[in-house]
């Protein structure tokens, strides 16, 4: 069973950045789609974006494309998480998760192991 720790989290000020880490330990993500998540206070948790065994399909959600990459380094058993331009909004617990499968997919009933996730917080 893969188990998934996310990292990188903290307090930043709107328009600053992050780079979010999420280890996978207990097996290998080689071959494994990836995704990240987020769930802000009061709402459902929601896509940000994912990556495909190749890294060469790569989804993001709106309101973070353009601002945003996604990569994976297979070696490391790593995938990560850049966001620029952080603002208020962008404030949630991101979670990691690996896929069912070796594509790049938005639902979250595609994925099969989650992390424990890592609170992001954007001051204004």
């Amino acid at each position: 069973q893969v188990q998934l720790a996310e990292s990188g989290g903290g307090l930043v000020q709107a328009g600053g950045s992050l780079r979010l880490s999420c280890a996978a330990s207990g097996g290998r993500i080689s071959g494994i789609g990836m995704g990240w998540f987020r769930q802000a206070p009061g709402k459902e948790r929601e896509f940000v974006g994912s990556i495909n065994w190749t890294g060469t399909s790569i989804f993001y959600v709106d309101s973070v494309k353009g601002r945003s990459t996604i990569s994976r380094d297979d070696a490391k058993n790593t995938v990560y998480l850049q966001i620029n331009s952080l603002k208020p909004e962008d404030t949630a617990v991101y979670y990691c998760a690996a896929g069912r499968g070796s594509y790049s997919s938005r639902p979250q009933t595609d994925y099969r192991y989650w992390g424990q996730g890592t609170q992001v917080i954007v001051s204004a």
